[in-house]
């Protein structure tokens, strides 16, 4: 198995125009030239992935780093009639989340967030500081309640800035199926502030 995060090398002798589905066959049965092969194919796209979700190169290389171990141990049961960078997205996602969740982790990808609930605490209105940050982590909070779906989409297109287009073209849906998912983790977002008083449900306004 290639382990260079940063840089993957070629496999040597592999077969340059070896068809994905050989490939991978040759890899469930134990071909680790075969894996090497895949690995190198797909690497870069899948760093760009989490790179995106994350909005940190060093967590990602890591992260994409398990990905690839996680999906080694499991190809066996990959079906091979299924996409295979799909199958290697959905591990990615899974472990994202589980870095997402992880106690007093938070990534780069929320700083906008952060930057845009919290105001800078001045010296006649400390409270107003402290009050900025709490909705700042009451926000993230309610990101990570979020349906995998709806939190990818918006992540890439409310912190991450995609257009729709790139949005879709990165998660392998179209550009309407992403708008719908982004205005519903919207929607969810903002049921959830306003039910934990932090928007007005009669203007969508702070309070």
């Amino acid at each position: 198995m290639v382990t260079s995060a940063s840089d993957p090398a070629p496999a040597p002798d592999a077969d340059v125009d070896a068809p994905l589905a050989a490939l991978v066959e040759r890899a469930r049965g134990g071909d680790m030239q075969a894996w090497a092969r895949l690995y190198q194919d797909h690497w870069a796209r899948l760093m760009r992935h989490v790179t995106y979700l994350t909005g940190d190169v060093n967590a990602a290389e890591d992260l994409v780093q398990e990905t690839f171990a996680q999906a080694l141990a499991s190809l066996i049961r990959f079906d091979a009639r299924a996409p295979f960078f799909a199958w290697l997205r959905g591990i990615a996602l899974n472990i994202v989340r589980k870095h997402w969740r992880a106690r007093g982790r938070r990534t780069r990808a929320y700083t906008r967030i952060e930057a845009e609930t919290s105001a800078t605490p001045s010296a006649d209105d400390p409270e107003g500081g402290h009050l900025s940050k709490l909705r700042a982590q009451t926000l993230l909070s309610v990101l990570d309640e979020l349906p995998d779906h709806l939190r990818e989409a918006f992540v890439l297109c409310d912190l991450r800035d995609m257009s729709a287009d790139e949005a879709a073209e990165e998660l392998g849906i179209s550009p309407g199926n992403l708008r719908v998912r982004a205005t519903r983790a919207r929607a969810r977002i903002r049921v959830a502030l306003t039910e934990l008083g932090w928007l007005s449900p009669a203007t969508g306004g702070p309070p």
